[in-house]
């Protein structure tokens, strides 16, 4: 298994309802890109992010899933549509299981 991990900082004119948008799109990729095992997201509530705002958790059954979803049409849409108009910073990390 695969799980791609992704941390969102917001720029700071991001709005409530942008963010919560960015985070809606995100959900329905999981439906609309293949080889997605299951796929989770939300907002932090610790002091422990550095200022990392909301997560994403995407799992995959193997690499060649990670490999599809990236470049993916649906997912690059959610990307530019939604993610980079408010975006400060990304973290993103890959790790097997």
């Amino acid at each position: 298994m695969v799980e791609h991990v992704v941390l969102f900082k917001w720029s700071e004119a991001a709005t409530s309802a942008q963010i919560s948008s960015a985070m809606d799109a995100l959900r329905t990729l999981k439906q609309s890109v293949p080889g997605i095992v299951d796929l989770t997201c939300g907002e932090n509530f610790t002091q422990r992010s550095q200022s990392f705002t909301h997560g994403l958790v995407v799992r995959f059954n193997d690499r060649s899933g990670l490999e599809i979803y990236v470049p993916h049409p649906n997912h690059q849409k959610v990307v530019e549509a939604f993610i980079n108009p408010i975006k400060a910073d990304i973290l993103a990390l890959d790790f097997e299981f």
